[in-house]
């Protein structure tokens, strides 16, 4: 644990998230055979265990069958009151389902929170199969994402998470994978959902992820089960501005999951805080003047950089420090580097980035230079 605890404040001192010496709190101990904590918005990893150990990830892969459903939805390939009509083969789903009849119509909203609260296997068939034609054509695409994501340690074999040689995902990956399933925050109405029905009420559904009920500011995410992989749980949770994503994995029972993921949450709400710089009074100015250009100054914008994940005992002794030009000449186009911002933490530099403009500014046509001319000499 010392090792980890260490590699940790070098890494977070190199991406520019905590001073070297700023004193990380202990991690605190689970019993999971893997695990991850991260920060949505940076990125920055805040402890780990085994985060590149490949897995069978249980249902948990149903992040991905969500994922692939919501960027669909998003793109008008189809919308949420789209009716889906369930085949033989959804139908015959094993493991956790809601028992979808041959034949049986339910909107691909309902079909999604199905599988959001309670796992439905039969449901995230029917919505692969909506999606891609089959699943055979669902799970390559699933693959193919992992691949764009960089999920070096995954591979699909099912959109369910139903045991099957070769399937197999890593709490790193699945942390990257429920990072880009949250950028839909839509997604949140189902995923937060505790208790609710389909079928005119007729079916109820209860939220697999106990933490929905019981931890503040839980958004989600999603549960997994099966003899192999054990008792898996990816929580999001959102306090204060900071989304923090948990992932564990292999715990011998459903309580010791929810415990791993809870202590993991309570430590990074405990000890670390995301700072926006651009809502920092003073970090940067707003806009700079423009000479010679068609609008008279340009909005500034922090390029690679505008949050920072820090440690609590950190804020106070931040400072901001910045070089720009004292005006622009014409054109400036949006995205242009004008300067470089630095974050420090006493003596120690933490963080740096580019100052780009964000709005353009083209330059003045002789007739605007020529009108300005005699408006001023009349003036």
């Amino acid at each position: 644990m010392k090792r980890l605890l260490f590699c940790l404040v070098i890494s977070a001192c190199f991406l520019g998230m905590i001073p070297v010496s700023a004193t990380v709190p202990e991690v605190p101990e689970n019993a999971a055979k893997a695990y991850i904590l991260v920060e949505n918005a940076t990125g920055n990893v805040l402890c780990e265990k085994n985060p590149h150990g490949r897995y069978a990830p249980a249902s948990v892969t149903k992040i991905m069958t969500l994922l692939l459903v919501a960027e669909a939805v998003d793109s008008g390939q189809y919308s949420l009151e789209d009716v889906v009509t369930a085949s033989e083969h959804a139908s015959g789903m094993g493991g956790s389902q809601i028992w979808l009849e041959p034949g049986e119509t339910m909107t691909v909203g309902d079909l999604i929170k199905t599988v959001a609260v309670v796992s439905a296997n039969d449901s995230a068939v029917a919505l692969a199969e909506y999606t891609a034609g089959s699943e055979t054509a669902f799970v390559e695409a699933m693959n193919a994402k992992a691949a764009y994501l960089g999920m070096t340690d995954t591979h699909f074999e099912n959109c369910t998470g139903l045991e099957a040689e070769g399937h197999l995902t890593s709490a790193n990956d699945i942390a990257v994978m429920a990072r880009e399933l949250i950028k839909h925050d839509w997604i949140f109405n189902y995923t937060t959902i505790w208790t609710d029905s389909i079928r005119n009420g007729e079916s109820e559904l209860t939220n697999t992820n106990k933490l929905v009920k019981s931890y503040p500011g839980i958004t989600g995410l999603k549960t997994g089960y099966t003899q192999t992989a054990k008792y898996c749980l990816a929580a999001t949770a959102r306090r204060d501005g900071m989304d923090l994503i948990a992932v564990t994995l292999g715990g011998e029972t459903s309580t010791l999951r929810f415990e791993a993921a809870t202590s993991l949450l309570n430590y990074g709400f405990a000890n670390y805080q995301v700072v926006d710089l651009l809502a920092e009074d003073g970090a940067i100015p707003e806009c700079l003047p423009v000479i010679n250009g068609q609008n008279e100054t340009a909005d500034l914008n922090l390029g690679a950089l505008s949050k920072i994940l820090i440690l609590k005992s950190a804020k106070k002794g931040l400072r901001y420090e910045y070089d720009l030009p004292e005006s622009l000449i014409a054109p400036v186009e949006a995205g242009q580097v004008v300067g470089e911002f630095r974050v420090w933490s006493g003596e120690e530099l933490i963080a740096k980035t580019q100052i780009t403009t964000s709005t353009d500014s083209p330059k003045q046509t002789f007739f605007q230079v020529w009108c300005g001319l005699m408006t001023a000499l009349l003036s």
